[in-house]
């Protein structure tokens, strides 16, 4: 669907997008010019193994170089690159361009002094402090492919990313600190350690003052330590296509993902998306509250600020919380924020502490221009609230683990567009978005269907999965050869706009965090008295989605339900970690199932949330489904519930 609606006022946006599909190689060639190669490319596209394109075969250049040696070298040494803002320990502190390139360059050393090289993975699993960044970006100056794994994750689930990575070292830290806990890591990386099949030679650990980590002799290397002994190292010039890191993503079967992203096409596309996305010029401050272990951390709290130029906020703290529902507006008065990007979900926990936006009142915003959102899809109200609170443009965007960068966007440093509360807006340039029906036909304006795009993706976007091209083929081009399967169903408007509505898997998404039910399927499985189980998504007012288990048990379990729930409960805390939310369990006798076997797990979320449904053709026993809802009424769903 071309935006060819969108006001012909949009002049800027409706050229780029047109360039940017009638003639690609032109467009990003061009965009590329923006950074330091060492060597020109050969080719802008290479289609010679399509569906699997590359950008910028050929040339070579470094990343890290890119985001600090070169702002140092052009004068912007002295600039804030990092403002690490730390409510939960007190602590507030300025990394300059000069500053944050030396401390990278150290610990690349340390890094190179341990064996680590060119092609090599690294698996970070740290909290967000500063070392983290430096982390990244060490690898980056060395040719090693780092894999960061959010502090949250359970050793099970960390122990199958080291075994899938395969890495020659972990960095991590002692802990990290939670609004009211401090969380240790070193016996959850222990543990993990100890699970994975792959053997870890090496171990760098941050010794935080709230917890000291027990190194183990031969293996683990104090961060402090190792830094001291280490001689900067210098950028190691790598091709384009060359892999800067591996961001793992749950997939349907429970086996995580490794989402692949390139040197060249990346940082080409974040560099440009910061200035014809979000607006943003070298200087200016921008605020991505997220989570170095999610995508949206990668791409811009580090790389995408960095390598525009701009001063990026590192915040290891909550929406509400730290200590209350105004420390947003704490961070963005005291840092001068221009740009502030953040999930719907934590506006919808700010809302719910200070409805009448009376913390907000208390602070001097008159810095920040633009509120972006992205991470699910944003309710209208959330951003009318926002709106009106805030007094600035509310942005909503989508994209995903997957492209790295936005896909649909209100394209600020183009043209300025009209918001529509509950749209993304249009296709960024460089996205051919397209919806299509179940058999590939495209659909009428206004027609839900599954949301793909148009092959080749533009650069940034995944090229394939971490070792695995038939995984990629599988997951994401099968479907409908020539686009890419989103796994998003939604509709584009009449004005060329794109409405995400859900998902068309079973992959839930909690807020902002793309959970697999099938992995916590596995875990409620794995109980002695389950017979069989489901996890569907329900909707939840706060985080978007919650997981709901349902449990059928052996015959002849006669424990008490409360009990077994609780220990259920713990389980999918355990193996799969906090970040879950997962709360809610109900017994029940029967799953309903088509005759072929398959659970209806599609009707049973329209059950859960109250909706109308109809009934399915196939279903082995109607009356399967009124015992669901029966089960799950007194879990606060299912009321009302009507064929």
């Amino acid at each position: 669907m071309c935006p060819g609606a969108v006001s012909t006022s949009a002049t800027a946006y409706r050229e780029a997008w047109r360039r940017a599909l009638e003639d690609p190689e032109g467009f990003w060639g061009e965009r590329a010019q923006a950074l330091t190669w060492e060597r020109p490319w050969e080719r802008v596209l290479d289609a010679s193994h399509a569906p699997f394109y590359r950008w910028f075969t050929g040339g070579r250049l470094n990343t890290c170089y890119n985001a600090l040696d070169r702002h140092v070298e052009q004068g912007r040494g002295e600039q804030a690159a990092l403002i690490y803002d730390s409510p939960v320990t007190g602590t507030v502190a300025r990394l300059s361009y000069r500053e944050l390139r030396d401390q990278v360059a150290r610990f690349a050393g340390a890094l190179a002094a341990q064996g680590v090289a060119r092609g090599d993975r690294v698996i970070i699993y740290m909290p967000m402090v500063p070392q983290a960044v430096v982390a990244m970006l060490a690898c980056a100056r060395i040719g090693a492919v780092h894999s960061v794994v959010f502090g949250g994750f359970a050793p099970h689930e960390l122990a199958k990313r080291i075994d899938d990575a395969q890495p020659v070292m972990v960095i991590s830290a002692s802990c990290g600190i939670e609004v009211q806990r401090v969380i240790p890591y070193k016996p959850l990386l222990d543990e993990a350690l100890e699970l994975a099949h792959h053997r870890v030679g090496r171990c760098i650990v941050l010794q935080r003052p709230q917890v000291a980590a027990t190194l183990v002799a031969g293996r683990d290397l104090d961060w402090s330590e190792a830094v001291a002994a280490a001689q900067p190292a210098a950028c190691v010039t790598v091709e384009a296509t060359d892999p800067l890191y591996i961001l793992y993503t749950s997939g349907t079967t429970g086996k995580p993902k490794g989402v692949l992203r390139d040197h060249g096409g990346h940082a080409v596309a974040l560099a440009w998306s910061m200035e014809a996305i979000y607006a943003m010029q070298p200087g200016d401050v921008f605020w991505a509250a997220s989570d170095v272990g999610w995508v949206v951390g990668h791409s811009y709290i580090v790389y995408a600020p960095l390598l525009a130029g701009c001063t990026s906020i590192l915040f290891e703290g909550k929406p509400v919380g730290t200590p209350d529902a105004g420390a947003y507006w704490r961070v963005v008065e005291q840092h001068k924020v221009n740009a502030l990007f953040t999930a719907p979900t934590a506006f919808r926990a700010i809302k719910k502490e200070d409805p009448a936006g009376a913390l907000i009142a208390r602070h001097d915003l008159a810095s920040l221009r633009t509120l972006f959102l992205a991470g699910e899809r944003c309710d209208p109200d959330t951003v009318q609230w926002a709106q009106q609170q805030l007094r600035v443009p509310v942005i909503d965007h989508w994209w995903q683990t997957e492209t790295g960068w936005p896909v649909a966007a209100n394209c600020r440093g183009l043209t300025p567009l009209p918001v529509k509360p509950g749209s993304a807006s249009v296709p960024v340039p460089g996205y051919d978005v397209r919806v299509l029906d179940d058999s590939g036909s495209a659909v009428a304006a206004g027609t839900i269907g599954n949301i793909v795009i148009r092959l080749p993706l533009p650069p940034g976007s995944l090229p394939t999965l971490w070792q695995n091209d038939e995984g990629y083929r599988d997951s994401y081009l099968a479907r409908f050869p020539g686009y890419y399967l989103t796994g998003d169903a939604g509709y584009i408007d009449a004005d060329g706009y794109v409405w995400i509505m859900s998902r068309i898997d079973d992959v839930i998404n909690v807020a902002g965090h793309r959970l697999s039910t099938g992995a916590m399927e596995e875990v409620l499985a794995g109980h002695p008295d389950v017979a069989e189980c489901a996890v569907i998504g329900v909707g939840d007012a706060l985080k978007g989605q919650l997981p709901l288990g349902l449990v059928v048990l052996k015959a002849g379990v006669a424990r008490p339900h409360a009990q077994l729930r609780q220990e259920l409960i713990e389980r999918v805390r355990q193996q799969i970690g906090a970040l879950a939310a997962f709360r809610h369990v109900a017994v029940v006798t029967r799953l309903p199932k088509t005759r072929s076997g398959k659970v209806l797990r599609a009707t049973m979320r329209a059950i859960a949330d109250s909706q109308g449904y109809a009934m399915p053709a196939t279903i082995d026993d109607p009356r399967a489904l009124e015992e669901i809802a029966a089960a799950l009424r007194p879990l606060g769903y299912a009321e009302g519930v009507r064929t």
